[in-house]
């Protein structure tokens, strides 16, 4: 079994493990059992990229709406009904939190809601794969819930229903079951696909509600390749029921490739935006305005609908601006724009015509960040200009525009530029404490020392010639002083031989009264001859 605590850390970005965290920490405080489900928990499996994250609480989920809007949550829809909430976190982290449920159909497309406990909330749904939930609570935090096991459905990529009536009880299911297959190029399990062409030859589509065929229109805005999920039920038929207008050949191929490429681009330069409405102009781009509009009603996230409709004109209005005096230079131009939504600027350069526009997108996203990448950081380290500084981003940023508006273009007006702002150098480090006692006795004997460990060092440093040149000189012995005989006694004292060891000079005696006798020195004796042997 996978540790799903590890992959929730690891396989989450920040921002959605941010909100995975803020949602089971709110539900907590509110006394409600939290789980991560649905498609969340799948993609967990799958290694795919996790679009959204979908929770089931076991109580009401609109008790958490107010304490999820302190935290920075925007409500995107509410569903009485359900008692469901869907919320942009922060990082456009999309959440969906419903309430734990189960239904029972009287008619098709029409359930009865009744609050329930999880396994039945996982029982009731469409497939096997989203029939997961992990747990996030702390006596079994970690832990998978699979009743109909989906863990071996996604291991053998297949889709299956989790009942016969499935495809009846809720006609959606045949769009859902279409779309992911497309998606995951899954296919469907034996008895599925045999409960999907039964379903599709008894047209169980008709009974489909308004409020579905809105929900899978809105699904096909947040597909990372809609336009191969769009041919795939276009191909089953089921293109038309979302709308009898709506076909492939409605769909602006062009822009809808240019936004793919740039919503990469946006995306590794760090930016984090809604791209669904976007996607939904270029996707309905041949549809007519009364056939949108239709479109527009049917959709339940209202949220949603007034960002694909307003993005036209917050564009138009970004335009306006960037043709005029706010952005009369490259500096202003780039502080407009660095302002400005992720999404107007994405979509305005999907749509401008004006060249003056397009040229300063171009640079906004082009050269103006390769000046930016070459801010003279030697000059600023050589004046202590560090990031460690308070006011460094500030400075940087201005010297960031100064680049662009041309303002320095030499190494001596730039010095002259941040020499003001150079920070005065650090103090001297303060002289060692003064010793005392013995520390000062071993410390005085360390310095009276050291010369002759300077001497030895030196010694052991010189050459092997110095060595040798040392080796051979002859060491001779100075030699000695006479020993001066007392002034009363004149006599000539002998030389001494040069081996023999210099005498300390004696102290004047006192003046003897009479002669003292000297005792002649004994003869040596010459040395013995060594006798030969025999």
């Amino acid at each position: 079994m996978p540790d799903f605590i590890y992959m929730i850390e690891s396989r989450l970005t920040p921002d959605q493990q941010r909100a995975v965290q803020t949602v089971q920490t709110v539900a907590l405080e509110q006394g409600l059992n939290v789980y991560l489900t649905g498609g969340a928990v799948r993609d967990l499996l799958t290694g795919l990229s996790i679009r959204d994250l979908d929770f089931a609480v076991q109580g009401n989920a609109l008790k958490l709406q107010k304490e999820l809007e302190k935290v920075g949550a925007q409500v995107r829809s509410v569903d009485e009904d359900l008692r469901s909430l869907s919320l942009l976190f922060p990082g456009n982290v999309r959440v969906d939190i419903h309430m734990a449920r189960a239904e029972q159909y009287d008619k098709p497309g029409k359930p009865v809601i009744s609050p329930a406990t999880i396994i039945d909330d996982l029982r009731r749904r469409d497939f096997t794969v989203n029939a997961m939930a992990l747990s996030l609570n702390p006596a079994s935090r970690g832990l998978l819930h699979d009743p109909t096991n989906g863990v071996a459905d996604v291991e053998g990529k297949l889709l299956r229903i989790l009942h016969n009536y499935s495809f009846l009880e809720e006609p959606s299911r045949l769009l859902r079951a279409t779309r992911f297959s497309a998606r995951f190029h899954w296919q469907m399990e034996e008895r599925t696909q045999a409960r999907y062409d039964a379903a599709k030859e008894n047209n169980y589509i008709e009974n489909i509600s308004n409020r579905a065929i809105g929900y899978e229109a809105e699904q096909l805005a947040y597909e990372d390749d809609p336009l191969h999920v769009m041919r795939a039920l276009e191909k089953e038929g089921w293109l038309r029921v979302l709308h009898s207008h709506w076909s492939t050949a409605k769909v602006d191929t062009g822009g809808l490739s240019q936004l793919t490429k740039l919503r990469q681009q946006m995306t590794e330069l760090g930016y984090t935006m809604d791209t669904a409405p976007a996607v939904m102009h270029f996707i309905t781009a041949r549809l007519s305005a009364h056939d949108i509009g239709e479109l527009q009603r049917l959709i339940p996230n209202k949220e949603f609908v007034n960002a694909w409709r307003g993005q036209e004109d917050e564009a138009k209005e970004l335009a306006k601006r960037l043709a005029g005096k706010e952005a009369a230079t490259p500096s202003r131009t780039w502080q407009l724009l660095s302002s400005a939504k992720p999404e107007a600027i994405l979509f305005l350069q999907l749509t401008a015509r004006q060249q003056g526009v397009v040229q300063k997108l171009r640079n906004f996203f082009g050269k103006w960040r390769q000046v930016k990448q070459k801010l003279p950081l030697p000059e600023m380290t050589e004046l202590r200009i560090t990031p460690e500084l308070p006011e460094y981003p500030k400075l940087a940023e201005q010297v960031f525009l100064h680049l662009l508006d041309g303002k320095l273009r030499s190494h001596t007006e730039l010095m002259k530029f941040l020499k003001p702002y150079s920070p005065p150098p650090p103090p001297p480090p303060p002289p060692p404490p003064v010793k005392r006692g013995r520390a000062k006795a071993e410390a005085v004997a360390a310095v009276a020392a050291a010369p002759e460990a300077v001497a030895e060092v030196g010694k052991k440093k010189r050459g092997k010639g110095a060595k040798a040149a040392e080796a051979a000189t002859p060491v001779v012995a100075p030699a000695a002083k006479p020993a001066e005989p007392p002034k009363a006694a004149p006599a000539a004292a002998k030389k001494t031989p040069a081996s023999a060891k210099p005498v300390a000079k004696p102290k004047p005696a006192a003046k003897p009264k009479s002669k003292p006798k000297t005792k002649p020195k004994a003869k040596s004796k010459p040395p013995a001859k060594k006798r030969k042997r025999r």
